[in-house]
């Protein structure tokens, strides 16, 4: 992490806590207009936090998947009036009408499983891994312990794996790629390496008296300009929320019949919560901890 940035800067938690609103803003969104201004937070807040590379990667991943979603919903799902295409008697599904709302409903979950993967990614590469154990160790300490150990030790595992797979491809009569039996032989042997491992640093916590340790005394951390700001974006983004829920809109119905509702009302509430949610990214002072 560079901790250049805001979102380096902030406390863990905090910005764990906005993240978590966006996730939350992503899954309850459906129409067009508050999906593409979630869309907007992400994308600049990854600029912003030098983190673009990753959530980009993190993108390239769940397309694929939204558009599995939006190809399997309409073939799934008989509600919607207006149909577009009759597909007749189609095992296993049966009689399959395709929907426009089904298509529309198919559409929204997958855009919606992309900014739900995006705003983790981008969450988890800012966010320093071992400050939020330290915050959970005074909840959980043998739980803060194994996270911590899961953390260090899934990279050795996956060292173990490839330097296994290039001492395969080694061998002067191994294949080019691997068969079957060879890649389940490659696990077999890290897991045994890992269980292995996982009886050593056992018996190493043991005797140095991780058993019998008890929760560690309350660090007291000055809030900063950063946290403050996180902390206000993730509740004003919340009241949007709460607003934008009982004002009805923007608001996207795919069933029975297909409804959209926007208006001046739903432009002024997604401009708003961009306007929240990035506000926090605009403070330049204090970014080095």
């Amino acid at each position: 992490m560079s901790g250049a940035t805001p979102l380096h800067a902030a406390r863990a938690t905090v910005v764990l806590a906005w993240g978590a609103v966006l996730c939350g803003a992503a899954l309850a969104a459906s129409h067009p207009l508050a999906l593409g201004a979630i869309a907007v937070i992400v994308a600049v807040a990854a600029w912003r936090g030098g983190v673009g590379s990753t959530v980009r990667r993190a993108a390239l991943f769940a397309v694929p998947v939204a558009l599995l979603i939006a190809l399997i919903n309409p073939f799934l799902v008989r509600d919607g009036l207006t149909v577009v295409y009759r597909l007749g008697e189609l095992p296993p599904f049966g009689q399959v009408d395709i929907t426009l709302e089904a298509l529309v409903a198919g559409l929204v979950l997958g855009v919606r499983t992309v900014l739900i993967v995006t705003s983790v990614a981008l969450v988890a590469a800012v966010v320093d891994g071992d400050e939020l154990l330290r915050a959970m160790r005074r909840v959980s300490f043998r739980g803060a312990l194994t996270a911590a150990l899961a953390m260090r030790i899934a990279p050795v595992l996956a060292r173990d794996g490839k330097r296994m797979a290039l001492a395969r491809r080694s061998r002067a009569a191994a294949p080019p790629t691997p068969t079957a039996r060879e890649r389940v032989a490659v696990v077999r042997a890290v897991t045994t390496g890992a269980l292995d491992r996982a009886v050593d640093l056992a018996a190493t916590l043991e005797l140095r008296g991780y058993a019998t340790a008890t929760r560690p005394a309350r660090v007291v951390r000055p809030w900063s300009r950063h946290d403050l700001g996180f902390a206000a974006s993730a509740a004003g983004m919340v009241a949007l929320l709460a607003l934008a829920v009982a004002a009805g809109t923007p608001h996207l119905r795919p069933y029975p019949e297909l409804t959209i509702q926007g208006g001046a009302v739903g432009v002024v509430l997604a401009v708003a919560f961009v306007a929240v949610a990035l506000a926090p990214l605009a403070a330049r002072r204090g970014v080095a901890r």
